[in-house]
């Protein structure tokens, strides 16, 4: 049996959905500096950031293994969602921004660019990175303790499945390159 595009576009297993949204504040030392780049990040997604630690030990840069170095945070559900209606608001993406399973990573240069920030003299200016997993339902079975099984090809998102999908869902503007 041969589907036409357009049934297998409307079935509810081939939908795109936002599995997750990681917000991730690289500082490179610990401090107040990471201690204000925390309260940032709480503030902007509404929930409490995770410490990300050096994995391991670079002199050059001053680092050593298991220093404090950033912070971000993971959403999902509906914080994911509003999330995004507000940060892809602030960008526009290209399609060099997507992997070949469909996630895109961006960067947003200052926080004072969502609503509600402003610019703190005695604070600064934090940029933050931005990935946005995206999946179609069923991708679980790749994940799970039991019966792990791998996912087939013709079920993985690509990059056009993705761009278009955040275009419609979120208005979003994708360069043509």
């Amino acid at each position: 049996m041969v589907m036409q595009m357009s049934e297998a576009t409307t079935q509810s297993m081939r939908g795109p959905r936002v599995e997750k949204v990681v917000v991730n504040m690289s500082i490179g030392r610990g401090g107040t500096e990471l201690e204000h780049a925390e309260s940032i990040l709480e503030s902007i997604t509404g929930q409490q950031p995770v410490r990300t630690e050096a994995k391991r030990t670079i002199p050059a840069f001053d680092l050593r293994q298991g220093v404090p170095i950033g912070a971000k945070v993971t959403l999902r559900g509906d914080r994911a969602e509003a999330f995004l209606e507000t940060a892809l608001e602030l960008v526009t993406l290209s399609p060099r921004q997507f992997d070949e399973t469909g996630n895109v990573s961006f960067g947003i240069s200052e926080h004072t660019d969502f609503p509600g920030q402003e610019y703190d003299p005695m604070i600064g200016l934090y940029g933050m990175d931005v990935t946005i997993n995206l999946t179609r339902p069923g991708y679980r079975v790749a994940k799970r303790d039991r019966g792990t099984q791998s996912i087939p090809e013709q079920h993985r998102l690509t990059p056009s499945e993705a761009a278009s999908y955040l275009e419609d869902r979120f208005s979003v503007e994708v360069a043509n390159e």
